[in-house]
């Protein structure tokens, strides 16, 4: 049986990963942090940065096929075992946060139809019935993939075209809603003090904005399973560009709809209250259903890229062997156990803590900062160096200035993402100095050199900081 993914299959996969819960709270989460003008810049400087950084996984899908691994090998090329093992460790990590993100947002979601006053079964995802529920999702996934990527793919097509529907529906009623008075009711958010001024208004926006797009590398996780190596970087580029179109639609459009400080103040998923007020209840009835469906392809597409990561690192020598074994299915069947069991534990603390979907969303963010910055250095690396570029030295400036700007973007949200949620990254990449080390002797590598060691050092030091606040409650999980 062909077991390759097609154009059509890697764009689904891409758009599954991207547009999942987050696009149905978004203009919520984007309007109670800026007013219309700086919504406007910060959607143009994120969509320049993703725009590069995905014409820079095209570039690098092209001139180096032999990295199937894609944004750890990219690291790992560039900058050295122990910078691809973290950043591979850190997108893992991202990955099992996000579904576990997603786990809790579909019984948050479904709280709308089946919760009361007098009777909370789902409340906001992170009740015992919804961690319950949640984690039998989460094992059937885990099957539903161990049948095979092309199986989980071609289910992802299908709950990909279901859950546009609703979306499409929101942007068509909200176009038709549209108010330009409304929509240039206040511009620069001068009339809301809280919000700040326009640079903090866009430097707050564009952290909202970067995790509607993680998710844009989906088709180069899965490299090695394109039919043709071409159809990554397309699909990369077609999905972002889609995806960017309906991102700006959602948040900007809205406005012209109901003023900022009215869409601020709305519960989430704000677009299901949305585009109640403009068509009615059956409105808000479209996007919950909408939203569970939209998680659960999201659910589906994040376990593929999640049991990816390790298989290929495993066959890479960046994690330890055993990560790549695979079943008859031809489904990395150790790293999907291993992930599903990671995210299961990660359900557990989420009962104990109290924590939220936004709360998860943030720290996942975080930790894929690392692997995207690196990334984009890589691609700087290869242009400067003029290496396979022999045959096409036209393109070198251009892939010069692309990835100059996509390793500033992600230095850029580095800074943005805040010291807090930088040290609960450090607590979650340390366990990994473990498993670097047995991948070592797994595979009859040498130890550590002294620069490695330093990091080391370094990256405990900053854990031990961030356990510590965590304990005290400087450092909220919730």
């Amino acid at each position: 049986m062909d077991n390759k993914l097609g154009l059509g299959a890697l764009i689904s996969l891409v758009i599954g990963s991207m547009v999942g819960a987050g696009v149905f709270s978004l203009p919520q989460n984007i309007a109670s942090h800026a007013g219309v003008g700086a919504i406007a810049i910060g959607w143009l400087i994120t969509g320049l940065g993703m725009i590069c950084l995905a014409l820079v996984y095209q570039s690098l899908s092209m001139r180096r096929p032999d990295l199937d691994g894609g944004i750890f090998s990219y690291a790992k090329a560039g900058f050295g075992d122990f910078i691809g093992f973290n950043a591979a460790w850190g997108y893992w990590i991202c990955q099992l946060l996000a579904n576990v993100s997603y786990a809790v947002v579909v019984f948050s979601a479904l709280s709308y139809f089946f919760d009361t006053p007098e009777r909370v079964l789902f409340g906001d995802g992170n009740t015992p019935l919804a961690i319950t529920l949640a984690s039998l999702l989460i094992w059937s996934v885990n099957a539903l993939v161990l049948k095979g990527i092309k199986m989980a793919a071609m289910v992802n097509v299908v709950t990909t075209i279901a859950k546009m529907v609703p979306l499409i529906v929101f942007c068509v009623a909200i176009l038709l809603a549209f108010h330009l008075e409304t929509f240039t009711l206040d511009i620069w958010g001068q009339q809301t003090p809280a919000l700040g001024s326009v640079l903090e208004q866009v430097k707050s926006t564009m952290k909202v904005t970067l995790w509607v797009f993680i998710g844009i590398e989906g088709a180069v996780v899965v490299s090695a399973r394109a039919r043709h190596r071409r159809d990554v970087g397309r699909a990369t580029v077609l999905a972002l560009l889609g995806a960017l179109a309906l991102y700006v639609m959602v948040t900007l459009f809205t406005l012209g709809v109901m003023s900022q400080p009215e869409v601020a103040a709305l519960k989430n998923p704000s677009t299901a209250l949305i585009l109640e007020k403009v068509v009615g209840p059956w409105g808000a009835w479209l996007i919950n259903i909408g939203l569970v469906i939209s998680v659960m392809g999201a659910l589906l597409s994040w376990t593929v890229l999640a049991a990816e990561v390790p298989y290929i690192a495993g066959k890479t020598g960046v994690f330890p062997a055993w990560f790549s074994k695979e079943n008859k299915n031809g489904s990395p069947q150790v790293s999907l156990w291993c992930s599903a069991a990671l995210v299961q534990a990660f359900l557990i603390i989420i009962y104990f803590q109290s924590s939220t979907y936004l709360a998860l969303v943030n720290i996942a963010t975080a930790a894929a900062l690392v692997p995207y910055v690196f990334s984009g250095a890589y691609g700087l690396k290869l242009a400067l160096s003029g290496q396979t570029y022999e045959a096409q030295p036209h393109q070198r400036k251009r892939d010069i200035l692309l990835s100059l700007i996509a390793t500033g973007y992600g230095c850029w949200l580095v800074y943005a993402a805040g010291i807090e949620y930088l040290l609960l990254v450090a607590l979650l990449y340390s366990p990994g100095v473990f498993i670097y080390w047995k991948a070592r002797q797994h595979h009859g590598l040498r130890g550590m050199n002294r620069l490695e060691q330093g990091m080391t050092v370094a990256l405990l030091g900053f854990a031990v900081l961030a356990l510590y606040k965590v304990l005290d409650g400087t450092i909220p999980l919730h």
